[in-house]
């Protein structure tokens, strides 16, 4: 039979260690059935998982690597492995596999402490964890940076459900982001993705802008408020809202936009997609007028939102063809994936708002940005601690990958 030996190798890291360890393993033949490594602050913790063959015997194998372990200076330890642990190991590797994400302006012990405990209670058992942000030096602010780790986790939750919420809990209450997400081949093909422009891509909302230079903005505000909160519907609200701006000026437009910043890692983030291959669309209840300023900017594909309708010079209160709600940019989005020909499994999704939910809830990766609470109860995920920025890090890419 066979002998299955378990090394596991722990020391200060040096170039050469692999190369020496797996050498003195060949001059036996072994098979490497698996193998893991990770370094910390230049430690290494190695496992490397072999099958003796039939020809060979364990014991002069065990010896020869531990005299090589101490001639390198390293801590080994061999732990064998029967046949039976080993098929029960292996059958794991068809259990269904998940993401979690964990963002925030730092990263603490209690964060990690209650995100892994909910895991623990709800069955799934943690494989694998990275850090994608970068290392911060000490001597700046703790929060100056982004931080982030990545969860690779097996199984399958009892109850996704409980868990999301208990994941918005915690996300809530301790001032961090959490992202789970099926590990599947779709995670890793995203190929569009669709933003909402009011309080997504910009730091404002347009119709509430242009009201403040109409002299209407408390009451176009506090509309605009309820339908965020999915009180009132969109189409009727927007209608109720665009009527108070009869008779304002043309040239307001133009003052709005240069006064209204755009969301902080916006620009990062769409100058990164577009580097790595990803469509770019805008699907939006505000206006073209403005939506076009930002599709010159920054390049975007595809812009989708409501044409507001001038004449004489000033704003009537219309707008020219069908308004873009809820149901319609979900419509939209379906008719763009269609174009692209990808799946919508391909597709993320942002938005803030009630009306960006069916859009949201369509994609494969829904994201509600700083949303309302109604808004990220209804969302598969959410930001609320960072910029539009850190959805690079749901995407599974590393801070050192990306442009700053």
């Amino acid at each position: 039979m066979n002998e299955l030996l378990l090394f596991q190798v722990a020391g200060e890291d040096r170039p050469g260690l692999a190369a020496a360890l797996t050498e003195r393993m060949a001059r036996y033949d072994l098979e490497i059935l698996d193998m893991g490594q990770a370094i910390i602050l230049d430690m290494l913790s190695l496992g490397i998982l072999v099958r003796v063959p039939k020809s060979s015997e364990s014991a002069p194998v065990v010896k020869d690597l531990l005299f090589l372990a101490h001639e390198l200076g390293m801590n080994l330890k061999c732990i064998p492995v029967t046949e039976d642990e080993y098929t029960r190991w292996a059958a794991l590797e068809e259990r269904q596999r998940h993401i979690v994400t964990l963002i925030g302006r730092s990263i603490s012990s209690g964060q990690v402490a209650a995100l892994t405990r909910a895991l623990h209670e709800h069955g799934m058992n943690i494989e694998v964890v990275t850090r994608l942000s970068g290392r911060a030096p000490l001597t700046q602010a703790a929060d100056a940076k982004p931080a982030c780790v990545e969860f690779f986790v097996q199984g399958r939750p009892r109850d996704p459900e409980a868990l999301r919420g208990e994941f918005l809990r915690i996300a809530q209450e301790m001032g961090v982001d959490i992202a789970l997400q099926e590990d599947n081949v779709f995670r890793r093909n995203r190929r569009l993705v669709a933003f909402d422009m009011d309080s997504t891509l910009i730091q404002a909302e347009v119709i509430d802008e242009l009201a403040k230079e109409a002299g209407v903005g408390e009451q176009v505000a506090a509309i605009t408020e309820a339908a965020m909160r999915g009180e009132i519907d969109f189409q009727e609200s927007f209608r109720r809202r665009l009527r108070l701006l009869k008779g304002l000026p043309e040239t307001a437009l133009a003052r709005v936009a240069e006064r209204i910043p755009m969301t902080e890692g916006a620009e990062r983030l769409i100058t990164n997609l577009k580097r790595f291959g990803y469509k770019i669309a805008i699907i939006s209840g505000g206006f073209s007028w403005f939506g076009r300023k930002l599709q010159q900017r920054l390049g975007i594909d595809y812009l989708y939102a409501n044409e507001l309708e001038v004449r004489d010079g000033a704003v009537t209160g219309e707008v020219v063809g069908q308004v873009v709600d809820a149901a319609r940019k979900a419509e939209i989005l379906r008719e763009i994936a269609e174009r692209e020909q990808i799946s919508l499994q391909q597709v993320i999704a942002v938005g803030d708002g009630a009306n960006d939910l069916p859009m949201l809830n369509l994609a494969g990766l829904g994201i509600a940005f700083h949303a309302k609470p109604v808004v990220k109860a209804g969302a598969r995920q959410s930001i609320s601690t960072l910029g539009l920025d850190s959805i690079l890090f749901l995407i599974g890419l590393r801070e050192r990958d990306t442009m700053s």
